[in-house]
């Protein structure tokens, strides 16, 4: 069966025939050449010397194992490494639980949303005999992975009630709401992020200082919420008329109407879209550099920077970053069907 359904896809008429012969010939010039660089020549052991003997013939994937602490952890310290790990470990668990699991019903998204909150304390400490690391110290893969994972479990609930707000009978709210989406979807995530860092400090108090992670976080949590409120009020707006009077024939009140008919087919309903917007703000994570947070790139760039021995075989380090990348989105495409399921 599967090889019939591979059949009618790749090779169902002329022009998907010829599009998979175009990409089988580019596939047959391109890999031999790519597999013998990136593995029959390549140096996988932290040797300088030898790598620059390959004179870039061969991928020099020592630079990988000689930076790898440094480009998933970032700064933090190297006595307390198992904590960023365990934080990273616990968020990546939950994205492989989920699209790959047997997770079904309220399972899913709580092995989604708690991981992040477990993440936060672990990383900062200051508890059960574990030493307080600023956040200045988080960075590479775990801090990639808080930002995505706490950023859409503040984002969800509430774009759900931004998309509800918005289809409120009250004037003011709808306005309101309206210009808060607006205005949150008419800038970049990068102005958003300068504004956390330079502006939001003059609101606070005299005397109240919120850490630069928290206000980051703040930022990413409200951009992302104002588009994920779109895609729900979409939802809201596709779905049938006809399924809310029967709720209401049968004596279920608005709230339960939502709670248990309306809001669960909705977020079914749209869950590639809102895996979509993981998905985007899972690399758009990568911004936070700008504001002196060092997430996977930017881990990786201060690990470069710094060594002008290794900084020639930057390539490969690179390409490590970017296979990490596809994993994530890989996962989280997983996710969205998972949840399509449900």
């Amino acid at each position: 069966m599967r090889l019939a359904h591979l059949r009618r896809t790749l090779f169902g008429d002329a022009l998907n025939t010829a599009l998979s012969l175009l990409v089988l010939a580019a596939a047959v010039l391109a890999l031999p050449p790519l597999l013998d660089w990136a593995v029959l020549k390549a140096r996988f052991a932290p040797d300088v010397a030898a790598c620059e003997a390959l004179d870039h013939a061969g991928a020099c994937w020592g630079v990988v194992a000689e930076k790898a602490r440094f480009i998933l952890l970032g700064r933090y310290p190297a006595d307390e490494a198992w904590r960023p790990m365990l934080a990273a470990g616990l968020i990546a668990g939950s994205w492989l639980a989920a699209a790959h699991g047997g997770l079904r019903g309220r399972a899913l998204p709580l092995a989604l949303l708690l991981p992040p909150l477990l993440a936060l304390p672990l990383l900062a400490g200051g508890f059960a005999g574990l030493g307080s690391v600023p956040t200045e110290l988080w960075g590479g893969l775990p801090l990639t992975l808080l930002l995505t994972g706490a950023g859409m479990a503040g984002a969800l609930p509430i774009g759900i009630a931004v998309a509800y707000g918005r289809r409120s009978s009250l004037p003011l709210l709808r306005g309101l709401l309206t210009a808060y989406v607006e205005l949150a979807r008419g800038i970049p995530l990068v102005a958003a992020l300068f504004i956390a860092s330079f502006l939001l400090p003059l609101f606070f108090p005299q005397g109240v200082a919120v850490d630069m992670l928290w206000r980051v976080l703040i930022a990413i949590v409200l951009f992302a919420a104002a588009y994920l409120s779109e895609i729900v009020r979409g939802g809201l707006q596709a779905f049938p008329a006809g399924q809310v009077n029967a709720a209401s024939a049968l004596g279920f009140s608005p709230w339960q109407t939502q709670r248990w008919i309306v809001l669960p087919q909705v977020l079914r309903n749209v869950a590639p879209s809102l895996a979509n917007s993981a998905i985007a703000l899972f690399k758009d994570t990568s911004l936070v550099t700008i504001v002196s947070l060092y997430e996977l790139t930017g881990a990786l760039g201060l690990a470069l920077s710094g060594d002008a021995q290794w900084r020639p075989f930057y390539l490969e380090a690179w390409l490590f970053i970017a296979a990490i990348y596809w994993l994530g989105c890989a996962l989280l495409a997983r996710i969205s069907r998972r949840f399509g399921q449900a």
